[in-house]
Formats: structure tokens, C-alpha cells, sequence
């Protein structure tokens, strides 16, 4: 019985990856080209404490290659203790063709990020919503790549790829690799045309269909999930206008956290927020790689029955060397390298720390900016 189980989560999860990897490999890569900038943009980047990472993203705004009348950030100030503000009016004053309000947000729910976005919302009159976050460097040909997939896909919402800095840490080279996983699958899903993921740090779509699925009204009590959650209205009402642009030119950059403490906190943001998943798809997969994963953490124990040492090494192995065929496929795309040494280690640390989080998730709270959030 017990082996029946092991072999039933081996192949449902070795064709879950295999799956994800050809529908990586299937969705095609978006090429710049000369297409007219005709879409206005508001950019949306709520900020809480940003001092540190403020100068990145505002210079990073400056060198985007997209017409300045075009496009406004809307910078949305989430209570704010330290000089963020100082900062952004500086850079107002040395980029005055820059078109850049500040907003204090009006919170009114659980989420600060949602309440943020939807104060900047209700301000906006462009089409076109672009979210990202203030700890994030942008790719200049951003909004010009958005501006080309609207034009000629006329979608309704668009994803797009986000990474971590490279950094010369085991620690460091661990977290990249698992936000890699997760943008990984990311692509694999909407190359298969079952998405049920998305990155606020890189996520665009219209106001009015924003208004037409009532924003983010039904979960709101939730603090994180601005972006999945938003992603899940748009299938359901508009599944073949939801599309992913697949561009390394497209990469918004952000940074990795400084300690486990953090590190455990923002997973666990990112994890309580799964058992509200309203896509059937986002559920099955995580059910799949929650099992492959205990039962990776489970192998120790197991040498003590009756299966063959034999057996259970095959399946170290071959999850090990699956995960690294997403993770290679992604590594590619985003034109990043890590140590292969690195990359053995994460595959073997990664199950025991994702098993752990989610157990975490399940029973406790967690902080983030200074704040205590119950799921």
C-alpha cells in the first residue's frame, strides 16, 4: 500500500513538472519591435519604510525608454517612518517632466498593499493600471513591451516576470532559486492555459475591467494576494484575456531578504493566503508538490521500513534532478547563474523548508513591515 502511495506522488509529480516545463518551453518569447507608444499608464507602487531601496526604483524610473506624458506613478504612502518621502519629493524636483503624485493611503481593510492600490485607483484616469513595488528596479523597456502586447493581443490583464539580484550567498543563491520555482511554474501555467499565478511586483490591466470584476471586494480580509486573487476574477470572467509576456526585456528586478526571520515571515505571507485559492488548478498543484515534498522529507524514516534503500534513493535523486530542469529552463530565460553546488544544496534544503512553512502558515501569525498580520 505504502509503495503504491510513493509511486502514485512520484509520477503525478514528475508529470507536473514535465508538464510545466513544456509549457514554458511552448509559450513564446515576446520580441521588442517598433510599435507606437499610445497607451497611458499609471503606475502604482505602494511604499511603506522604502528609504533604503527608493533611489533604485526612482532611477530606474527615469531611464525608462516610454514617452513621460504617457505614463504617472502613483506613490502611495503606507505610514511611512522614515525620509521615503524626502526622497521621492527630491527626485520630483530633479525630474520635473516626471508626472509623480504622492498619496497617503486610506486604509480600510486588512490588506495595506489592496487599500493602497485602490486609493491610487480611485485618482486614476488612464486605461491602463501597472503595479509593481518600491523595493524593485524596472527594466527600461517596460512599459514599451506592455504597451506593444496591448496593442496587438487587446487583453485584459498581462503578467510578466520578476527575479531576484544575484548575490554570492548560499542563502542568497536559496531564495533566488525559489522564487524561481515559483516564476517558473508561473510560465509553465500560462504556456499550458491553465495560469493561476501572478506577480504583483510586475502585473498590469485596465481600469474598467478592474471596476468590472469590483476590484478586490471579497478578499480584502486577506493581507497578501493582491495579485493571485485578482488574477483568479479575471480568469473566470475573461479566461483568453489574461496573457503573460514572456520577455527577458520585460524582467522586473527586486531583492532578496537579509535573514531566515525574514525570509520565514515573507513565505508565510505568501503561503496563508493558498487555502483561499479559488482555481481548482492553483489547488491540485499545490496539493501535488505539498505531498512530493513530505514525502521527500519523509525518506530518512522510511529506510527504516521495509522499502529498498534502493527505491528511496532513485526518488532523492529524481525529484532533485526534475526541480533542476524547471529551474535550469528559468535560470535561462532570466539570463541568471548560480553555483551548481548551490543548486544540489537547495534542492535538498528546499522541501524541508517549504514543508515547514507551510505548517507555519497553518498556526501563526507573521510580520511584515513592522506589522503582525493573523491569516
Amino acid at each position: 500500500m505504502i509503495l503504491i502511495l510513493l509511486c502514485c506522488i512520484c509520477i503525478s509529480y514528475a508529470l507536473l513538472i514535465l508538464s510545466l516545463v513544456y509549457g514554458f518551453w511552448k509559450l513564446p518569447t515576446i520580441k521588442l519591435q517598433n510599435t507606437a507608444a499610445s497607451t497611458e499608464f499609471s503606475v502604482i507602487i505602494p511604499f511603506r519604510d522604502e528609504a533604503e531601496n527608493l533611489p533604485n526604483l526612482l532611477a530606474s524610473i527615469a531611464a525608462l525608454q516610454y514617452p513621460k506624458s504617457k505614463v504617472s506613478f502613483w506613490l502611495v504612502n503606507d505610514a511611512s517612518e522614515d525620509d521615503s518621502i524626502k526622497i521621492i519629493e527630491k527626485f520630483c524636483k530633479e525630474h520635473p517632466t516626471h508626472i509623480i503624485h504622492i498619496l497617503q493611503n486610506k486604509r480600510v481593510s486588512n490588506s495595506p498593499k489592496k487599500d493602497a492600490i485602490t486609493t491610487a485607483i480611485s485618482q486614476i484616469q488612464s486605461d491602463w493600471i501597472v503595479t509593481t513595488d518600491a523595493d524593485c528596479i524596472l527594466p527600461k523597456d517596460w512599459l514599451t513591451l506592455l504597451n506593444q502586447e496591448i496593442i496587438q493581443q487587446q487583453p485584459k490583464m498581462i503578467a510578466a516576470p520578476v527575479t531576484y539580484k544575484e548575490e554570492t550567498s548560499f542563502f542568497s543563491a536559496f531564495q533566488l532559486l525559489d522564487f524561481l520555482s515559483l516564476q517558473g511554474t508561473t510560465i509553465g501555467s500560462f504556456g499550458l492555459r491553465i495560469p493561476f499565478m501572478c506577480n504583483g511586483a510586475n502585473l498590469a490591466y485596465g481600469k474598467e475591467a478592474f471596476i468590472d470584476v469590483q476590484g478586490f471586494s471579497g478578499n480584502n480580509r486577506i493581507a497578501s494576494g493582491d495579485d493571485v486573487f485578482l488574477l483568479e476574477k479575471f480568469i473566470q470572467k475573461w479566461p483568453k484575456k489574461v496573457i503573460y509576456l514572456k520577455s527577458k526585456n520585460a524582467l522586473v528586478r527586486t531583492f532578496s531578504v537579509n535573514s531566515f526571520q525574514e525570509f520565514v515571515s515573507q513565505r508565510v505571507r505568501w503561503a496563508s493566503k493558498s487555502a483561499n485559492y479559488n482555481l481548482h488548478t492553483g489547488k491540485l498543484i499545490g496539493i501535488i508538490v505539498l505531498l512530493m515534498n513530505l514525502l521527500f522529507c519523509l525518506l530518512p524514516a522510511l529506510l527504516l521500513t521495509s522499502l529498498s534503500w534502493k527505491l528511496l534513493l532513485s526518488i532523492f535523486i529524481s525529484k532533485i534532478a526534475i526541480d533542476s530542469i524547471l529551474l535550469l529552463q528559468t535560470l535561462h530565460f532570466t539570463q541568471q547563474k548560480v553555483n551548481l553546488l548551490y543548486l544540489i544544496l537547495s534542492g535538498i534544503v528546499y522541501p524541508y523548508v517549504t514543508v515547514f512553512i507551510f505548517f507555519t502558515s497553518l498556526f501563526s501569525t507573521y510580520t511584515w513591515k513592522n506589522r503582525t498580520f493573523k491569516k
